[in-house]
């Protein structure tokens, strides 16, 4: 390890998921201030939702800093494949443009977003093997074992001139996790010993009291209620999670029926898993097709789909619009899986449609089948007496997870803890932890195949048609500046109780629009930018009176 100069410095840079749980993009910094060197750790998604962001499935971090220092970016290292931690990297690589590290399971899924985005032969993606090392300029990274609910979460174990970083991404502690190996405890006590500058740490459950509970004692009850069913049975869980989707399949042997995956992401993670060595004992699944033809006690459908995602395979078959799946009365979906915050709604009308066909639902409220991936109070105390460091930085939470991680921190006598904010420059050395700066930070939008800013003026209009309506007023005008046609009014969202009333409405905004037109002079009537304000101020205001709301106008003037 080289030897740090006079003005060198070690600083923390989160712009995403430091405020909010998902979309998790880290970075260090090391050097002098005008000269740093540095790396990015995850780079993931958050996932929009039709109220606020409507029309956009996919949020990204905004990576404008870093790409003002993308000569210095010296690395991309990924903890683990959860989507709000690699998700972005397809679209945000471009402006980033630097090597990716991750370990086989991971790598395996980064290959297939590359190829999607058309990256795959671009991007420098090297395999780090488990416990594996990694030197990146005054980084000296360790891939520490984790367990998490995903196969191969790893921690990284930064050492830097002016000290060790352990990064523990997202975590838990599974005495029995069924894939993987446990916590590396002994590498954790090792790196206590040689001294922690900081632990940079998840606080998803600092609220939970306890542990997280094992993924061992979810298979023993999984395969309990399985067993116990008559019909047709789907199983939904987070397709990531590879213990939980080999627990269904093994539950589904033991029950004498047989598995059949059901969603893309099934397939993809499923296929990932085998290609790097896991799955080897779970029994073979068959199609869909083939599975509409075995006795309804005999087949068990593992789904994706657990949130009430819209086009995900368990929504469709609620629906009644899948395919080649269909449940009825006598049949059972077992959600082993949570309800992520924001889902509530989506989960419940899926829930409410499988309800109205006779459907019967099981869910972790009703027993013991799912655990989370992170850890619980009890597992962050042993965390910090594993780890002993000297600065507490809480990540991966709301800025209510963090400040609560920062309260817990201090009353297990942690010297120092601060609370980040995307965007919050930190230096973590020399000396105390502190904030030095506040950079660009923010979000964007995939919108299709596009990424916009978040005030992009199609997605205020978007929100503004959700919410207000819209009005479309046409009119055709001669070179005299008369009127030949119209103006003729369309409508969309927005209605009233009587036919007659709403007829009567339309009238009123095109004689509006009328008016409005023939008060303009002959040389405005020639200007169509000025015609379309005047129409537009009008019969806004006019509908504003009838519905009060305050729709977008749209005004064609068709020149004849």
């Amino acid at each position: 390890m080289i030897k740090p100069k006079a003005d060198d410095e070690l600083v923390f840079l989160p712009l995403g998921g430091s405020g909010e749980i998902g979309m998790n993009l880290n970075a260090y910094g090391y050097g002098p201030p005008d000269a740093r060197k540095w790396i990015i750790v995850d780079i993931g998604v958050t996932f929009g939702r039709e109220d606020s962001t409507p029309g956009i499935e996919l949020i990204l971090p905004d990576p404008s800093y870093l790409e003002g220092v993308r000569d210095d970016i010296i690395g991309i290292v990924l903890t683990h494949a959860h989507e709000d931690h690699i998700g972005a990297l397809g679209w945000l690589w471009p402006r980033l443009k630097a090597p990716v590290y991750a370990t086989p399971f991971t790598a395996a899924l980064v290959r297939e977003k590359l190829r999607e985005r058309g990256l795959l032969e671009k991007v420098p993606l090297t395999e780090i093997p488990l416990k594996g090392q990694l030197t990146l300029g005054p980084f000296e990274i360790d891939f520490v074992t984790l367990t998490h609910s995903i196969p191969e979460p790893n921690g990284l174990a930064i050492r830097t001139p002016l000290g060790l970083i352990w990064h523990t991404g997202d975590w838990k502690i599974d005495p029995d996790p069924l894939i993987g190996e446990t916590t590396d405890e002994a590498k954790l006590r090792q790196m206590a010993d040689e001294g922690v500058l900081a632990m940079v740490c998840d606080s998803t459950n600092v609220f939970v009291e306890g542990t997280a509970g094992s993924e061992a004692e979810v298979r023993v009850k999984l395969t309990e209620v399985i067993k116990q069913q008559k019909g047709r049975v789907a199983v939904t869980a987070f397709a990531s999670n590879v213990a939980r989707v080999e627990t269904a399949l093994l539950a589904a042997k033991a029950a004498g029926r047989t598995p059949c995956l059901v969603g893309r992401s099934m397939h993809r993670i499923v296929a990932a898993a085998k290609s790097v060595g896991m799955l080897a004992d779970a029994p073979l699944t068959i199609d869909e097709e083939e599975a509409g033809t075995l006795p309804d006690e005999n087949v068990l459908f593992l789904c994706t789909g657990s949130q009430g995602e819209a086009r995900a395979a368990l929504s469709r078959i609620a629906r009644g619009e899948h395919r080649n799946v269909s449940l009825r009365q006598g049949d059972t979906v077992i959600f082993s899986s949570r309800v992520i915050p924001g889902n509530e709604a989506a989960i419940h009308d899926m829930q409410n449609a499988f309800l109205e066909r006779g459907v019967e639902l099981i869910t972790a409220d009703d027993h013991f089948i799912h655990v989370s991936g992170h850890p619980a109070r009890d597992e962050l105390k042993q965390m910090y007496a594993w780890a002993r460091p000297r600065i507490a930085v809480p990540v991966h939470g709301e800025k209510r997870h963090i400040r609560e991680h920062v309260k817990l921190a201090l009353e297990l006598q942690i010297p120092e803890a601060i609370a980040p904010s995307n965007g919050d420059l930190i230096r973590l050395a020399p000396g105390p932890a502190t904030l030095i700066d506040e950079v660009p930070s923010g979000r964007l939008y995939v919108d299709g195949s596009t990424i916009i800013e978040a005030e992009d003026e199609a997605l205020k209009d978007r929100r503004r048609l959700g919410a207000e309506g819209a009005v479309n007023v046409s009119l055709a005008v001669n070179a005299k500046g008369g009127i030949v046609a119209g103006p003729s009014v369309t409508v969309r969202g927005l209605t009233m109780d009587d036919d007659e009333d709403f007829e009567i409405a339309l009238e009123e905004l095109e004689d509006t629009a009328k008016a409005a037109f023939q008060r303009l002079k002959h040389q405005e009537r020639e200007d169509d930018e000025a015609v379309e304000q005047v129409l537009v101020r009008a019969v806004r205001k006019a509908a504003e009176k009838l519905w009060r709301k305050r729709p977008l106008v749209d005004v064609t003037v068709l020149r004849i």
